[in-house]
């Protein structure tokens, strides 16, 4: 069994909020994927399905993001499952739109959500960061994660949020690799990325 953590806050206010990419991730993955009706249980939201021969049940924390870890904790111990068997969609401000990078363990970045979490179940759990930019300057993070995405935003992230669920069941058998660099060709096709001078992508 896997246990798949969308990040984000509750409530209409903050539904299209930069900071909730993570709930719009796991959102896709169940509807593309067929899973259960949302139902309120481990301080969030869950759904139940199969991807790829895997059981999957998708969280959204409805603690606000910094309690994201109480959520996380009450579900991993209900399940008896370690780290390992849980992924965590989050948003990340030092990637560019559109990017998407896996990583197991490692630092927070200054990520509340992600800190809470450690905090409660250590830190060897994977991460699927989804680039959202950052605004220039410290200053401005705060009212850049809490803000809406830009009417120009919206095409990249639906068809992240939809090449995230496509190649979900590679993440769910532990393919990560190759998970990520499905979701980038498929974004590269797609034409969000253009080749760059140094021969690196850069979002159009």
């Amino acid at each position: 069994m896997r246990l798949f953590v969308g990040l984000g806050n509750p409530g209409a206010k903050y539904a299209s909020n930069r900071h909730n990419i993570g709930f719009l991730a796991v959102d896709e993955i169940a509807r593309r994927h067929g899973f259960a009706p949302w139902r309120r249980r481990f301080q969030g939201e869950t759904s139940e399905g199969v991807v790829d021969r895997e059981k999957v049940v998708l969280l959204k924390p409805t603690t606000y993001m910094n309690e994201s870890g109480r959520a996380v904790q009450e579900a991993a111990n209900f399940f008896k499952l370690a780290p390992s068997d849980i992924t965590v969609f989050q948003d990340e401000l030092e990637l560019p739109p559109a990017k998407v990078r896996v990583k197991i363990g490692g630092g927070i970045a200054g990520h509340n959500g992600l800190r809470s979490i450690s905090a409660h179940i250590g830190n060897e759990y994977r991460r699927v960061r989804l680039g959202i930019g950052h605004p220039g300057v410290k200053e401005l993070v705060h009212s850049h994660v809490l803000s809406d995405f830009a009417k120009s935003d919206r095409a990249w992230v639906e068809a992240l949020c939809q090449a995230v669920a496509d190649n979900a069941g590679l993440l769910a058998t532990g393919h990560d690799a190759s998970f990520a660099n499905k979701v980038h060709l498929t974004m590269q096709a797609k034409g969000f990325f253009d080749k760059g001078e140094d021969g690196g992508e850069k979002p159009s």
